[in-house]
Parts: structure tokens; sequence; C-alpha cells
């Protein structure tokens, strides 16, 4: 396999499927600051372009050794994608939403005093909650149907109904400009956080809290990667019969 570091980390992050663990594993973002060419997303992160080539081909060599083909996403039905983000991503923010949102209220309240950090982190988590809790609501009830009635005319040969919204760009650029927010506030949580490092105090709720909100994290990257990346490009593309 050869990669080339002049691909932008989001083309990489579609094309190679074990990228996104190498991407999270060295603090690379590959959904909202995906538009960088590798090797600038590598000098930015200070680290030499070259080791993290090997690291991309080792992984997905590994992957391959052990036949963890997985969805290529590109080219299943839109509705299939649609619904694994729902039943995979949206299910998990959902869940984890309401724990994490406890977790941080009650380190804040027992240890804001010696770590005024975790009275940031319970702000930025709320804020979060409450930006993707309508986000993921809009997605399912309003942009995802339209969606798949988009796909099925296509198939059928049919008319799609006109939707409210005049063209599926217009709600695509308000659910990027919602992911550009989520990605913002998951960099000032890093930040307030440094990088989720804990004090040598930390209790068992302190360090359940920073485990889970890096995994929450992660999920959010892949999640705002497959639907900036892969849905949103093929729906408006679908719409305007180019695909």
């Amino acid at each position: 396999m050869t990669l080339d570091s002049n691909k932008t980390v989001r083309e990489l992050a579609v094309e190679v499927p074990s990228a996104t663990r190498v991407f999270e594993k060295l603090g690379i973002d590959y959904c909202c600051g995906g538009g960088k060419k590798l090797n600038e997303a590598c000098d930015q992160a200070k680290l030499a372009v070259g080791q993290v080539l090997r690291d991309l081909e080792q992984a997905e060599k590994a992957r391959q050794e052990r036949q963890e083909s997985g969805t290529e996403w590109n080219s299943e039905p839109l509705a299939d994608v649609i619904a694994h983000i729902v039943k995979k991503h949206h299910a998990y923010v959902q869940s984890e939403i309401p724990r994490l949102s406890h977790l941080a209220e009650k380190v804040s309240t027992k240890h804001g005093s010696a770590h005024p950090e975790t009275i940031g982190v319970n702000e930025l988590f709320e804020a979060l909650a409450n930006e993707l809790t309508m986000h993921l609501m809009k997605e399912e009830q309003i942009l995802f149907p339209y969606v798949v009635r988009l796909e099925e005319s296509r198939i059928e040969g049919t008319p799609v109904i006109p939707p409210c919204f005049g063209t599926v760009e217009s709600p695509i650029q308000m659910m990027v400009m919602e992911h550009d927010n989520a990605g913002e506030i998951l960099r000032q949580l890093r930040a307030v956080t440094t990088d989720y490092r804990l004090p040598e105090d930390a209790c068992t709720s302190f360090r359940t809290l920073y485990t889970g909100l890096l995994e929450f994290e992660a999920d959010l990257h892949q999640h705002i990667h497959l639907e900036n990346d892969v849905l949103f490009p093929r729906a408006i593309a679908m719409e305007k019969g180019t695909n």
C-alpha cells in the first residue's frame, strides 16, 4: 500500500478503513479539522509524517490480516448508512449524556474548589449535551427521513416530494456548522483539562468522568466523520442527480 502525505486527513480517513484508529491514537483531528493535508496536520501536532505513514500502513496490514474488512460506507445504500449512524452513534450519545452530565456535576461539586477546571468541564459538557440533543433530533426528524425518501425515489424512478427546506444542502450546511460547534467544545474540553490529565488526588468518579469523556470524544469524531465525509456529500450528489 502506498499512502500519500499530500492527501487530506479526511481523504485518508475515508479511503483507509483503519486510519481513524491511528488518527485517534495520535490526536490527529480527522473530522472537523480533516481538511488539512496529512503533512500539515503532522507538523501542527509535532509528529513525524514518515512515522505516521508507517503507522497507517501497519494498521491497515494488520486489519487485512485479521480479515477485518469492515463496512465500506461509501458504497452502501444511504438508508443503511443512516440506520448505522442512528443505531450506533445517536444511541451512544443519547445514553452517555445523562451519565456523563451526572458525573461532571458530581465531580465539579466535590472537587471544584481544589480543581476549578472541573467547573469548566461541567459547563462545557452541558453546552455540548444541549447542542447534540437538538442536533440529533433535527437529523432524525427532518434530514434523515428526507434522504431516505430521496434514495427510494431514485431507485423507483419516481419524483420526490419537494422538502420545505428547498434543497438538502440547506439542512446539511446547518448540521455541518453544528458539528463544527461540537468540535470546538471538544477542543475546549481538552484545553481546560490539559488533555484529560488527572490530578494525583483524583477519586474514582473523577477518573471515570475523564475516561468517559475520552470515549465520548472518540465516538463523536467517528460520528461526525461518517456524516460530513460520507453521508452528506453523497446525499447532495444524489439530489443533484450526479450519484
